[in-house]
């Protein structure tokens, strides 16, 4: 899953530096036709990114809604057809050779490494982040501890009239502080205002309404704890310079939507006063740590210019100019919506089938995978149903292995690059860790030994091109061919879920896609294992192994009876190793035969 990981934080990394620049282009484009609060207000579009990327629900099922989209551009579907080709030409020849694995480790070291160290840098960032996190609160706590109750009656009873009027009905608790030169607000569930020592003798009633009015609007905005949210957006991107900028930009159009919030309230002759107070309150040391959890009047002198600016030209908000800035919010929100699901969306899409049948029975089978994790998909045909155990892992993607041989073998028979007369290809010479494959194959015998230098033949004599068009004809799994041409489907980028997998082998058997009936029941006659009274069993399967260890095991394949015809995959998965295509095998054909189907 780490390589998911990455994925998402890649995508969703381009998606916040583009809705940083849209931000930014609005912004200036309709600077005129927005209000201070508005302006503000669009930067929380922000945290939806990291909202629908990161936190672990399955957003509104865009990943679900990915996949529907992407089915309308798909020519050939996948729905279920009744008719049936009859199996009583396949050859009855037993085959357990079959149920046993010849599989090559692939050595993932290199790819491995870089994702440790990627993933490993990232999470350093976020460690200093949260010790940063750590220290400031930790700061805001000594500060909190070294205030006192400010006993002047008068000072109190203006917080209150001013509560009143800014409508903040919840508890304040108003201290002073000398390790502070400029008011405060902070607390996320105790709120309090701190003064600098002295100020209430210091300053004027009405000077003191306007730090009140300016730190009560803070918290009436929930201000504090957009300061939390920012600091957990700048924790996980913090190798990112535009979320930076934006950051920054947010906090100033903060303070600018904050004082129009007390321009609102005060009437027109106070606005020059109520500058005065801001500029009295320029602390060359503002840039405190702890000032990334907690706000307040005062600011940079570059910042108290900005505002001073935006105070001289305040005019009030007009009821067109609302109605504008609500506008460019909806349309904005919608953009953004949409822009925010591609994370998770291709990820997901990537990485996750999403299964919606109706018809479906989900049963604990987990006896049967003792020390492993894992699922079993089961169709059966006559009654349209599935029984599956392990919804999660029914849906998730991951290598084919060898199980894909089953599908090269139909595309090179399609292309005639071999033929259902003619379909052998000469051992060049090359030794092999296997005896079995030190040796001439015919496509039976491949599939019977899992013989991979004959499928990877095949697959360079088609060509990428011509393979890309089967498996976006047939909608195996993820499509992906990104990885190299003699390995793609070895532990490497082509994925597929076991309810795909059921899916394709109903197809095959059905040959919904069209293929040439004569080399469907070529590929259906090599993977032909064995007939009982209870019917007859086809299947291939799958080992994938990194580093010298089983990691992946499958075994997919159909029982055909009278009538009737199952289909099935099972896949294991083992971080000691232990998860093997036989051993798939054994815990399948126990749980056929626990059903009574073979």
């Amino acid at each position: 899953m780490m390589d998911t990981l990455i994925l998402r934080l890649v995508l969703s990394t381009l998606v916040v530096s583009s809705l940083v620049l849209t931000i930014l282009s609005t912004k200036k484009i309709f600077h005129q036709h927005m209000s201070m609060k508005t302006h503000y207000r669009i930067w929380y579009f922000l945290f939806l990114p990291f909202m629908t990327t990161f936190l672990p629900w399955n957003f509104f099922q865009l990943g679900g809604i990915y996949e529907y989209i992407k089915g309308l551009f798909v020519i050939n579907g996948t729905a279920f057809k009744d008719e049936r080709i009859s199996g009583s030409d396949i050859s009855q020849t037993s085959n357990a050779n079959l149920l046993h694995d010849f599989a090559v480790s692939v050595n993932n070291s290199a790819p491995t490494l870089f994702l440790h160290v990627f993933i490993g840098v990232w999470v350093i960032g976020i460690i200093l982040f949260i010790g940063m996190a750590l220290f400031a609160n930790h700061q805001l706590y000594l500060l909190k501890k070294s205030a006192t109750v400010i006993n002047n009656q008068k000072v109190n009873e203006m917080l209150e009239v001013c509560k009143e009027v800014v409508g903040v009905k919840k508890k304040i608790l108003l201290r002073e502080t000398s390790l502070i030169t400029s008011p405060v607000t902070l607390g996320l569930f105790r709120p309090y205002i701190l003064l600098p020592k002295n100020t209430g003798e210091a300053f004027s009633l009405n000077e003191l309404k306007y730090v009140f009015l300016h730190e009560l609007s803070h918290q009436k905005n929930k201000d504090i704890l957009v300061n939390y949210a920012m600091w957990l957006l700048q924790m996980v991107y913090w190798f990112n310079p535009f979320v930076w900028y934006a950051l920054k930009n947010m906090r100033i159009d903060r303070e600018l939507a904050c004082d129009a919030s007390v321009l609102k309230v005060l009437d027109e002759s106070a606005y020059t006063e109520y500058g005065y107070t801001i500029i009295r309150f320029a602390d060359k040391k503002y840039a405190r740590l702890y000032g990334q959890f907690a706000s307040g009047i005062g600011g940079t002198k570059e910042q108290i210019k900005r505002r001073i600016q935006s105070i001289a030209d305040y005019k009030g908000d007009s009821l067109v100019l609302k109605w504008k800035s609500k506008g460019i919010c909806m349309v904005l929100g919608i953009f953004v919506l949409c822009l925010s699901t591609f994370p998770t969306a291709l990820a997901d899409s990537n990485d996750v089938y999403h299964f919606s049948e109706k018809n479906t029975v989900y049963e604990d089978l987990s006896s049967y995978f003792n020390g492993y994790s894992g699922s079993f998909v089961l169709y059966d045909s006559a009654t349209k149903n599935y029984q599956i155990y392990n919804q999660k892992k029914s849906e998730q993607r991951v290598s084919p292995n060898s199980t894909y041989k089953i599908y090269s073998a139909l595309f090179a028979l399609e292309e005639n690059i071999i033929s259902v007369k003619n379909d052998k290809q000469n051992w060049d010479g090359t030794v092999y860790p296997f005896k079995a494959w030190n040796k001439s194959h015919d496509l039976s015998t491949a599939l019977s030994n899992s013989v991979n230098w004959y499928f990877q033949n095949l697959d360079r004599k088609m060509g990428k091109k011509q393979l890309q068009y089967y498996l976006h004809k047939i909608k195996y799994g993820n499509e992906n061919l990104a990885g190299k041409l003699d390995s793609y489907w070895i532990q490497s980028s082509l994925k597929i879920s076991p309810i795909e997998q059921v899916q394709l082998l109903y197809e095959l058997d059905e040959n919904t896609f069209g293929f040439n009936e004569e080399n469907i029941r070529a590929v259906k006659n090599a993977i032909f294992i064995d007939k009982q009274k209870s019917g007859q069993l086809y299947g291939k399967t799958g080992t994938g192994m990194i580093n010298e260890k089983h990691v992946n095991g499958w075994f997919i394949g159909f029982v055909k009876q009278e009538g009737r015809t199952y289909y099935f995959a099972l896949n294991i998965q083992s971080e000691k190793g232990h998860a093997s295509g036989s051993k798939a095998a054994d815990i399948a054909t126990k749980i056929l035969h626990d059903k009574h189907i073979y």
